[in-house]
């Protein structure tokens, strides 16, 4: 099994409250969860391999310097990786240690959980008897945990859901779709579930708040963290969301939505449900990745047609002509995909996704994180991007020469476009 020897750091983070004796293993199992959820970006390979390899706990302590990490923890580790695809980055684990260090001063876990609980709300983790079952299908993706404000009922299965998904700039058309399909299908007793954004995502929450017959008609899985709900414009919208079903998120309270969270969250979205619809989507939307990820899954991906002249279904006849989706265009038609009941999205600060092609996971966090306006410090972008400063430098230079970024005084920030 795994090695570990003691280490002479000690990180800021509150040391005190995770050795209490009060704490019982799964009370500590919790608190590491927390803390790892702030620590790690959503999808993390290599963070995720080290909770498998060596448990939340001592993850937590070798992940902030507690404790090191012996050749066989790194042999259990590279085995995961392997088996889930994500080898080909995997170095050894200090230089992810180098990329973590960063955010390890910034680690209050406690605060995090004190702060789900003054809104009503917990953090649930798997083996709680709330965890939805159908995460496990991600394997080593499977989130951390999960934020959750919303009702007290469990998770309904993933037969008994249904995610709608499409664009943001939604036409008339989608927006009536969308809110027809739902509708009925909550009728029927199906849960809808979606990224709470505007366009087919709100009118799917709509759709599924009207005519839900169950006791969880919708689900909202955020980019960001469940203490604000955004985008404001559908602030009530998703509080309604939480007061009748749920809205979650695997980022902890005061997290930002940035592109690469957006995507990311998508992989949830397609997992929770047994079928995902792409009912309106262009070429290039990010509901197409929410597709990509159910069919890894192996998940049912379906798409409602549109015209030949709407720029907003060619991502859907792609899938159709592709095979990669079934065709509907009814309720019972989803119905009879998803069998017997009981986004995407792009940030609001990048819709072209043409800019992005071929960049690396390192470059897309890097790139989120820079400011439109002001420029911010290589400190500063190390510390917001979970990246350690020689691999933000680096970054910045690709960056800068793609003319992604601009240099301003020693500082960095986003270049516009048609500068």
């Amino acid at each position: 099994m795994m090695e570990l020897a003691d280490s002479p750091q000690t990180p800021a983070m509150s040391k005190q409250a995770f050795n209490k004796q009060a704490f019982n293993k799964q009370e500590q199992e919790r608190f590491a969860r927390a803390a790892l959820s702030r620590l790690l970006e959503p999808q993390d390979s290599i963070g995720l391999a080290l909770v498998r390899a060596a448990g939340a706990i001592d993850a937590l302590k070798i992940a902030t310097g507690r404790l090191k990490a012996g050749p066989q923890l790194e042999q259990e580790m590279t085995a995961l990786l392997s088996n889930g695809g994500a080898a080909s980055s995997w170095g050894g684990i200090s230089a992810s240690l180098k990329r973590w260090a960063p955010r390890v001063d910034d680690l209050a876990p406690e605060r995090d959980l004190a702060t789900m609980k003054r809104l009503g709300g917990r953090m649930i983790v798997p083996g709680d008897p709330l965890w939805p079952r159908q995460l496990e299908d991600l394997g080593l993706q499977e989130p951390l945990c999960l934020w959750w404000r919303g009702h007290e009922d469990e998770f309904p299965a993933a037969s008994s859901t249904v995610a709608l998904v499409g664009s943001r700039d939604s036409t008339s058309y989608g927006a009536s779709v969308t809110g027809d399909l739902a509708h009925g299908l909550g009728q029927r007793g199906y849960t809808i579930v979606s990224g709470g954004a505007y366009g087919i995502d709100a009118h799917a929450h709509r759709g599924g708040l009207s005519g839900g017959a169950g006791t969880m008609p919708t689900i909202a899985v955020m980019a960001g963290g469940v203490d604000r709900y955004y985008p404001s414009g559908n602030e009530d919208l998703l509080r309604a969301v939480a007061n009748q079903g749920a809205v979650i998120a695997e980022v902890p309270p005061g997290s930002a939505p940035t592109r690469y969270r957006f995507l990311q969250r998508n992989r949830i979205i397609a997992a929770l449900a047994a079928v995902t619809v792409v009912v309106e989507a262009r070429w290039r939307s990010g509901a197409l990745n929410t597709a990509h990820h159910a069919e890894s899954i192996g998940r049912t991906v379906a798409a409602v047609p549109g015209s030949i002249h709407s720029a907003n279904s060619a991502g859907c006849h792609r899938l159709l002509r592709d095979g990669g989706a079934v065709c509907v265009t009814d309720v019972g038609e989803i119905a009879e995909l998803a069998g017997p009941s009981g986004t995407a999205l792009v940030s609001e600060r990048s819709t072209d996704g043409a800019d992005h092609d071929g960049l690396t996971l390192e470059d897309l966090i890097l790139l989120d994180a820079l400011p439109l306006r002001s420029a911010s410090s290589v400190e500063k972008l190390s510390v917001v991007a979970g990246l350690s400063p020689e691999a933000v430098r680096a970054g910045l230079g690709r960056l800068g020469l793609l003319g992604l970024a601009v240099t301003v005084g020693g500082s960095w920030k986003r270049a516009r476009k048609g500068a």
